[in-house]
């Protein structure tokens, strides 16, 4: 078996979870449902659990705490994810961008996977999912058009790249068929 996982001296492939990073409206969640499923796992959402931890929408702690809480809280829960195998976990598209969140998860051997998407995609998704529109803030001074999903694209593909373990393109694919290629790739 080729992929990701590693042969411990028993022989027996070590556990690790899967980890799905890329920008709001790339798939993380409906994709990871999806993967969990089909690999007998369970899908955790990070954005859900700093939810659950502060008891309010994230347009919430962002107008009420501000952006800083937010990531601290972000950061606790990438801590205590990191620690699960055997998980598929989806992270915001923002995560990556503190230093102590990429070295937690890669120090924890999980696997990265970029779900790579066009920004005029990610836009599309994104204002057509009503739970984003209702409950996410917009990201930048932008206010949540096409110049901000470039802009915040610009930003986060070089850091999702320098710790991905592998790409995948999603612009075209649905979430059934981005499961089936990510299955493969394991």
């Amino acid at each position: 078996m080729s992929g990701f996982g590693e042969r411990g001296a028993s022989g027996i492939i070590a556990s690790m979870s899967i980890v799905l990073i890329g920008a709001r409206g790339s798939g993380k969640t409906s994709i990871g449902c999806r993967l969990a499923d089909r690999l007998w796992q369970t899908f955790i959402d990070v954005d859900d659990l700093i939810v659950r931890k502060a008891g309010k929408s994230i347009r919430e702690i962002f107008a009420e705490d501000g952006e800083p809480h937010f990531r601290d809280l972000e950061t606790e829960v990438v801590r205590d994810t990191s620690l699960l195998a055997d998980h598929v976990i989806g992270l915001g598209g923002g995560t990556l961008m503190r230093e102590e969140n990429r070295r937690t998860l890669k120090e924890a051997g999980h696997k990265l996977i970029y779900l790579r998407c066009d920004p005029e995609e990610l836009l599309r998704r994104t204002l057509a999912d009503p739970r984003s529109v209702e409950t996410r803030p917009a990201l930048t001074a932008l206010g949540g058009g096409i110049e901000e999903v470039r802009h915040l694209l610009e930003q986060r593909e070089p850091v999702y790249r320098s710790v991905m373990d592998a790409e995948l393109d999603v612009t075209a694919l649905s979430a059934d068929e981005a499961v089936t290629h990510i299955a493969r790739m394991l």
